[in-house]
């Protein structure tokens, strides 16, 4: 029995063209199952010493871990020292695999492919928005698979974005819930809404504050940005993290050169980001551009391993600050350049001189030629799916509101008495002891253990949504499977919230909050298109530079958010992770 079964090219071609009976006269090879790791199950009798897996890893994800080892008769396809494979990318070599012997270990014997229907959406799971097919069976998600997408992933997906779906079957809310007695008991949407909507009209303004978490699409964020508006609260925010961001500069905050144009560059510098980690397929196409050659790249930030020669310039600020203004011997280069671009890291802009870097990198940019009408090679790597709709449609503080550091301090002095998160998991919890919080989501986590109301939200594979990858390009998932018992699409909890708040917001269909995304801006009339945008210099009000060199945030890749969390395939991932780096 085959797990490729059904979609398989040798059986295809077998069933076209081959005889009934073998030809083989001599003994049969036999090779031994081999340990591939917690994602890849192996039948190496199968294999047919095609290399496609090998030279995967090899070529594009850029890991060498596996090879040829014997000879003649004897060769076998293996890891070199019997390691499991470590790759963000491994899952891919199932689908390269002509034959059965690589197969998906967690999807193995679950379905047949004739068993499955298909729905073509995007992943959500970090900010490159892959392009990726859902196959599910009745009301579960069976696997997901890439999808060819020239502009954003080609036809690759990590190991996240492909084996994290096992997520969204536990851990999730299906119904709402009160804390009564210090417990949360489950009532209906009836009772949950009128308690959430009372302690939102008896709370002063200035008192309520809304976060909107990493998962988040546009059309809630909008709604809920409405709904505070009408409260009369500034204090909303799409910024988990803190980051200092230049809301009203969109070519400050996304990634112009897109994943595409990488291509086209023949310079990088990378500030204080890891893409292998942030996002492996954006680094996919670095290595890709790096080996056609001529694409010298160098690193202001920690000293980590990348998968491509990287000059490492220094781990302090002040190295940016020579280069702008022309005093680092990297300027040659830059000078030299056509095409150059930068990439800033997120992590780069939660420090405390993190204006002052977003402010160097656009001198950079500018001093150099990054930036003209044929090309812009400043670029901002997000690593939250809904950071850039965030931005787009202004869940961001109004003026005199508090952002998320401030509204999380005030949480604490018990200056904010209610807290709306919107699948917010990624803060610290621990200062909302003394606050009301509301928390709408799809899975049981941070922000759920810590809610006094839960309102149960919809996963990504079950909305039609909308978000906006970091390259600033407007997508959409679609609904491949029913929220799971009383869950409801977002926007639609928040539009009922509103009626029980008697604030009418002219909203009857998802239609018309898509109407009301239009008049926002141009990316929003052109889904799947990336939108130029008009480079504004970042205004100058002074460098001040921290000594602190940079670091990175530790980030586990497998487990970043709500669903990869409550996801056993990733936590057999980390686990795998962790006895491969010892």
């Amino acid at each position: 029995i085959c797990d490729q079964g059904g979609e398989c090219d040798l059986q295809d071609i077998t069933m076209a063209y081959g005889k009934g009976t073998s030809r083989l006269d001599e003994h049969k090879r036999v090779v031994p199952k081999k340990h591939f790791g917690p994602l890849i199950e192996t039948a190496m009798n199968r294999c047919i010493h095609c290399t496609r897996c090998v030279r995967f890893l090899s070529d594009v994800a850029g890991t060498n871990e596996l090879g040829g080892i014997g000879r003649g008769e004897n060769v076998e396809i293996s890891t070199y020292i019997k390691r499991h494979i470590s790759s963000e990318l491994s899952g891919n070599i199932i689908d390269l695999c002509p034959v059965g012997a690589l197969t998906s270990k967690p999807y193995s014997f679950t379905a047949r492919p004739w068993e499955l229907s298909h729905c073509e959406t995007i992943d959500v799971l970090d900010a490159v928005g892959s392009a990726i097919r859902v196959d599910y069976r009745g009301p579960e998600v069976m696997r997901i698979l890439p999808r060819l997408s020239e502009e954003v992933n080609e036809e690759w997906i990590s190991d996240k974005t492909r084996f994290a779906y096992d997520g969204l079957k536990v851990q999730r809310l299906d119904r709402p819930y009160i804390k009564k007695d210090g417990k949360l008991a489950p009532v209906d949407w009836n009772e949950a809404l009128t308690v959430a909507a009372k302690k939102l009209k008896n709370t002063k303004s200035n008192k309520i504050a809304a976060i909107a978490g990493d998962l988040a699409d546009c059309e809630s964020m909008l709604l809920l940005k409405e709904v505070m508006q009408k409260l009369g609260s500034g204090n909303i925010d799409c910024r988990q993290d803190g980051a200092k961001l230049i809301p009203s500069n969109r070519g400050s905050y996304v990634f112009n050169t897109t994943t595409q144009g990488i291509e086209n560059a023949d310079l990088c510098l990378l500030i204080n980001t890891n893409p292998r980690i942030e996002a492996p397929i954006i680094n996919v196409r670095l290595r890709k551009r790096y080996l056609q050659g001529n694409f010298p790249i160098a690193s202001v930030g920690p000293n980590i391993e990348y998968l491509y020669h990287v000059e490492k310039l220094g781990d302090n600020p002040d190295v940016l600050s020579k280069i702008a203004n022309g005093n680092h011997k990297f300027c040659e280069l830059l000078v030299a350049a056509q095409n150059p671009m930068l990439i800033i890291g997120q992590d780069a802009l939660i420090r405390d001189d993190s204006e002052s870097i977003l402010i160097l990198a656009g001198k950079i940019a500018e001093k150099f030629n990054m930036v003209r009408d044929d090309w812009n090679g400043f670029n901002m790597l997000h690593k939250a799916a809904a950071r850039v709709g965030g931005l787009d449609v202004g869940f961001v503080p109004e003026k005199g509101g508090k952002d998320t550091n401030q509204i999380l301090e005030h949480t604490e002095g018990s200056k904010i008495e209610v807290i709306y998160l919107l699948g917010a998991d990624e803060i610290d919890t621990s200062k909302l002891e003394n606050t009301f919080v509301i928390y709408q989501g799809h899975h049981g986590d941070k922000g759920a253990h810590v809610a006094d109301v839960i309102l149960p939200g919809a996963a990504y594979t079950e909305k039609y949504a909308t978000y906006v990858n970091t390259e600033g390009r407007v997508q959409r998932t679609n609904l491949a499977v029913f929220p799971p018992g009383e869950a409801k699409e977002d926007w639609l909890i928040i539009k009922n919230l509103s009626q029980y708040l008697d604030l009418s917001l002219p909203y009857d269909s998802l239609f018309d909050v898509r109407k009301k995304l239009d008049t926002i801006g141009p990316q929003f009339r052109n889904a799947d298109q990336v939108v130029k945008n008009t480079w504004v210099p970042i205004s100058n009000d002074g460098i001040s530079l921290s000594n602190t060199p940079f670091t990175l945030k530790e980030c586990n890749f497998y487990m970043t958010d709500s669903i990869s969390r409550a996801s056993k395939i990733m936590a057999d991932c980390t686990k795998a992770f962790y006895e491969h780096a010892s």
